[in-house]
């Protein structure tokens, strides 16, 4: 029985190692690993960040809950409130404005030979990581969990079906791809 644990859990790190292969070569491939690709979006001039971002989100959104639905895959949501998604929203922006890359874009912006992204990048991943460990327990206590919403997912939230949040948010997500994609 533990050998079989073992070897679904190597299984299941193979499956993601290659994901993560193809995410990054998509990423690459998508140009959202170039420092001017993601200043663009930032200065509202290039927009291929969010299309590529928002066609990722609609499409794994409606793959997972499929798998759910199916019994192929479970949810397991962590934990959350406004709190922690203001703080988290505060060091990714922090970070990504300064940079010019969010951490998946630095992951392969290191791929392809950035040196900015490996020096200023990963540095800077680790010197946000550390001030937070740092700051953590006067945070957990005071901040993060303002409004905390536990591990529920908005389905759950709003005590509805999942697929009544997810097809329209799905068609709204694709509107706003057709948007952008015919207008900018």
């Amino acid at each position: 029985m533990l050998q079989h644990v073992h070897e679904k859990h190597g299984l299941q790190l193979m499956i993601g190692l290659l994901i993560g292969v193809v995410f990054g070569f998509l990423l690459q491939k998508g140009g959202v690993t170039q420092y001017d690709i993601i200043i663009g979006q930032l200065l509202l001039e290039d927009f291929t960040v969010v299309k590529i971002m928002v066609t990722a989100i609609t499409v794994g959104k409606l793959g997972v809950y499929l798998m759910t639905h199916l019994g192929l895959a479970a949810l397991h949501p962590k934990p959350g409130s406004f709190g922690t998604s203001v703080i988290g929203g505060l060091i990714f922006g922090i970070g990504f404005g300064l940079l010019g890359y969010c951490p998946g874009t630095i992951a392969g912006a290191v791929g392809q030979g950035s040196l900015d992204a490996l020096f200023g990048g990963v540095v800077g991943i680790i010197i946000g990581m550390t001030l937070f460990a740092a700051l953590y327990p006067r945070l957990e206590k005071s901040i993060l969990h303002v409004g905390d919403f536990g591990e529920r997912t908005i389905p759950q939230l709003l005590k509805v079906n999942p697929w009544f949040v997810i097809i329209p948010t799905a068609a709204v997500l694709s509107m706003a791809l057709f948007i952008i994609e015919t207008y900018w």
